[in-house]
């Protein structure tokens, strides 16, 4: 509930300040997050609220990406402003050695073995780095790592 304290305390100063492109983005937010409330039928933890930020992420650059190909530079460039807004709200990137590092230690909690058990690592380590990393990234390193425990 942490995050969802700061969206509001965020909006009441943007609109003191005037700053009418972060309190849409942040209305948005509180929007789309009350939503995403209503479809899990309870309060949203700081991990889902997260998760609904990365969605609008997502939204917002496959909006400049069809933008930029229909060569409306207006619009690509008031998507890049509410990204750079969101993106703000994110937690910091981990490393990807620090990826590693977690995955180690979640393929040793759960005894897997191989490329078979990835779906008892994924999960875990997905949750555990939500926000942080990557999905991709974090599934080739699974991959990767339990790849080379098949071979011992």
């Amino acid at each position: 509930m942490a995050l969802e304290d700061g969206f509001r305390s965020d909006l009441k100063e943007a609109m003191r300040r005037g700053d009418v492109v972060r309190r849409s983005v942040i209305r948005m937010v509180l929007a789309n997050m009350k939503r995403a409330e209503i479809e899990k039928g309870s309060p949203l933890d700081d991990a889902a609220i997260i998760g609904v930020i990365e969605k609008d992420i997502r939204r917002h650059q496959d909006s400049i990406e069809a933008f930029s190909k229909a060569n409306r530079q207006d619009l690509v460039s008031k998507e890049r402003e509410e990204l750079e807004i969101l993106q703000g709200y994110m937690p910091t990137r981990i490393s990807h050695e620090e990826i590693i590092e977690a995955a180690r230690r979640i393929i040793e909690e759960v005894g897997a073995q191989g490329p078979r058990d990835k779906g008892k690592v994924m999960p875990r380590l997905v949750a555990e780095l939500k926000g942080k990393a990557d999905g991709q990234e974090i599934s080739a390193v699974v991959s990767e790592l339990l790849a080379g425990l098949s071979g011992n």
